[in-house]
């Protein structure tokens, strides 16, 4: 468990989870979001976004989270397990407005210095589709990728908790034995 990526909907918690578990890990943290906008909400350019991920992805041990779907199977091809945070829609948003409100008009500690806390219309809208329009393909890479990968899924905010309070490292082994049913880690 040295290359780790963190994926989930917007709000559900991806960069403090990535934060807690490097710290529990002693593992160092890179958030996508941090690396892709650049002062001003302005977009890096492709060529060095894939590069810049190829780059990362070569190192031995990391946290990394962030969706970023166009990059996904980098990452994928060089973690060694992927946490999916399959949180409910309600905890995305909620997760959202609570953040806005902790840290408006400043930038959070996981975004790059140029980019102060907002939440517009087309991230909500990505927010409430995710869970119809991203998660059954996320689910279904997760399914191709059992006994390659470890696969981790966290559906509540309590799963989440019980995941950093305990042994991290038995946790995956576990739940590498553990079947998937209905998409799940059960």
């Amino acid at each position: 468990m040295k290359r780790i990526m963190i994926i989930g909907c917007g709000g559900s918690g991806k960069s403090t989870l990535a934060c807690s578990l490097a710290r529990k890990l002693d593992l160092p943290v890179h958030h996508l979001d941090r690396l892709f906008w650049q002062p001003g909400w302005k977009e890096l350019p492709r060529d060095e976004w894939h590069t810049l991920q190829e780059d990362l992805c070569t190192e031995k041990e990391w946290v990394i989270d962030g969706n970023y779907g166009g990059t996904m199977d980098l990452r994928i091809a060089a973690a060694d397990t992927i946490i999916f945070l399959d949180m409910p829609t309600s905890i995305c948003l909620l997760g959202a407005f609570q953040r806005l409100l902790r840290f408006r008009g400043r930038c959070r500690p996981d975004m790059t210095e140029g980019c102060p806390e907002r939440l517009n219309r087309q991230y909500l809208n990505w927010i409430w589709a995710f869970r119809r329009k991203r998660r059954p393909g996320i689910l279904d890479r997760l399914m191709e990728l059992r006994g390659s990968k470890s696969i981790v899924i966290l559906r509540s905010r309590r799963e989440v908790q019980q995941f950093l309070t305990g042994d991290v490292r038995k946790f995956i082994k576990q739940a590498d034995r553990i079947s998937m049913k209905h998409n799940y880690i059960e």
